[in-house]
């Protein structure tokens, strides 16, 4: 289909640049790199990507400074005073130029968590706990009172508390944040996920149609 010209790793020409794997020689382009392009390829069964001038507006991504993200709360909200978790979920959120495929930084309000005694093996902050596997778009808030959201290259596991979960419909709605774009989290539960997830899945089936494009 076009684009750029290197080997695929694990079935993508990205570049995994926490773990040094795919892409170009598994790190960022640096001045001098000659980086291979190759041409569009109009190979029976491989969907066509068109010119982006043809694509209905309809369709369009919208690159916003404002923006509502729906998030599943847990496993770790019930920590949250009543205080911190109304912070989180009404304050507004803004994000911070700490933002990459690995994780955005969020600054804001803050949060406040409920007193208790840390388990055994843990450490002494707030938010800390012994160990857990973390789902994509997992919030984390490791400084007790500005959260991260997780994204599609980040670790699948460590030691802070998840206070909620980015829906899988809002992933690319999170990923087009600019630092300073505000942000407020919209509780919702799994069920709506699970519309939210269907309902971005018909959408871009009726984009490809709208283009007519081969599937």
């Amino acid at each position: 289909m076009g684009g750029i010209d290197l080997p695929e790793v694990l079935g993508s020409r990205s570049t995994y640049i926490l773990g040094a794997i795919g892409g170009f020689n598994g790190r960022k382009p640096a001045a001098g790199d000659v980086v291979p392009v190759s041409t569009p390829s109009t190979a029976t069964g491989q969907r066509q990507v068109p010119d982006v001038d043809t694509i209905p507006e309809a369709f369009r991504p919208v690159f916003s400074k404002q923006q509502s993200v729906q998030i599943v709360l847990g496993l770790y909200d019930h920590r949250l005073t009543e205080a911190g978790l109304n912070s989180l979920l009404n304050g507004e959120w803004k994000v911070t130029p700490v933002a990459d495929c690995m994780e955005l930084r969020y600054s804001g309000p803050g949060v406040e968590w409920k007193e208790r005694e840390q388990p055994f093996g843990a450490g002494s902050g707030p938010s800390i706990i012994i160990d857990a596997g973390y789902a994509v778009g997992s919030i984390q808030i490791p400084s007790g009172t500005q959260p991260i959201i997780l994204h599609r290259d980040a670790v699948s596991a460590g030691g802070y508390a998840m206070v909620g979960t980015v829906i899988s419909a809002d992933m690319d709605l999170v990923a087009r944040a600019a630092p300073g774009t505000a942000t407020r989290f919209v509780a919702v539960s799994q069920d709506e996920a699970i519309v939210a997830r269907k309902e971005l899945a018909g959408l871009k089936n009726k984009a490809w149609e709208a283009l007519g494009a081969n599937r």
